[in-house]
């Protein structure tokens, strides 16, 4: 058995957080993976996972090598991507983080879509609201939906982003139209924690600089779409994104307001680590997400 197969091996099982998941994501027994790993560290003479009955974890000298090694199977996979897209062959399987937000939304089509052209690729994706570091944890690419500040990482951006303070007709009718943010301290609002700002709303004074309002109201939800349900049924006012807020402002369920003094050059990216070899699965994936934005600008 080569070297390679057991260092893929202990990456799985590392990634997979354990035996059993590894085993089950992979299709291989969980009896040939801990085979695998044990003549790994007897090649090495170190060991590298503490195991008990319910969980392992990483020694130090496993933690050394689980990065050292994922840096190089990441390459040999890059360098065969590369050779297959030359010979118009692109297949494997791309490991992927995007927010809960992104997926829920409309434009998370964009993924299905992707994945449906591309039958070859399997698109392995995680939703999580955390910024996931793409080196350490194996990923190779991830949707961010942010103001993009100063990053080792590549970025493409796909589409602006902007947020929304809106409400329902029937909670502008009780309490009327914010005429500056600073209104919103004593009305209703409805808190989406998963927002990066929580309870202190960021807006735009009339020099255009930010500022941050505190507020408080009767509901506070880890979803933007409960958030925007709770806006609907005339819970109080949200700051919602807009792709978010879109359908209830078409179908007039909501109403925004404050619109002048909302931050913007948000954007919606695919980042990715900068790497020697841009695998061409996640150049096809970057391309596609590119392209499946730009037509539908507007």
């Amino acid at each position: 058995m080569d070297t390679l197969t057991r260092m893929r091996a202990f990456i799985d099982v590392v990634e997979a957080e354990g035996f059993s998941a590894a085993a089950r994501k992979i299709g291989r027994s969980k009896a040939l993976l801990s085979k695998y790993v044990r003549e790994l560290e007897d090649e090495l003479g170190a060991l590298l996972l503490n195991r008990t009955t319910r969980q392992f974890s990483l020694t130090e000298a496993g933690h050394t090598y689980y990065q050292r090694a994922a840096e190089i199977v990441r390459e040999i996979d890059s360098l065969s991507d590369t050779v297959r897209e030359n010979a118009g062959d692109v297949r494997g399987r791309i490991k992927m983080s995007a927010p809960r937000t992104f997926a829920d939304a409309a434009i998370g089509q964009s993924m299905i879509d992707f994945a449906k052209e591309n039958p070859q690729i399997t698109l392995e994706i995680h939703l999580d609201d955390r910024f996931v570091d793409l080196v350490e944890e194996g990923f190779d690419l991830a949707i961010r939906i942010t103001r993009l500040e100063n990053s080792s990482l590549i970025a493409r951006r796909l589409a602006p982003f902007s947020t929304v303070v809106c409400a329902s007709p029937a909670t502008i009718k009780k309490h009327g139209v914010p005429a500056r943010p600073q209104d919103l301290t004593s009305l209703p609002c409805i808190i989406d924690t998963n927002g990066r700002w929580l309870s202190n709303w960021p807006f735009c004074n009339e020099a255009g600089e930010t500022i941050s309002v505190p507020v408080s109201g009767p509901m506070e939800v880890n979803s933007p779409l409960a958030a925007r349900a709770a806006a609907v049924s005339d819970l109080g006012f949200a700051v919602l994104p807009d792709f978010i807020a879109a359908p209830a402002i078409e179908d007039g369920t909501l109403v925004t307001v404050l619109a002048d003094r909302m931050p913007r050059n948000g954007g919606i990216f695919v980042v990715y680590p900068h790497r020697r070899y841009l695998p061409a699965k996640v150049r096809a994936l970057v391309d596609f997400l590119a392209a499946w934005f730009k037509a539908r600008e507007g």
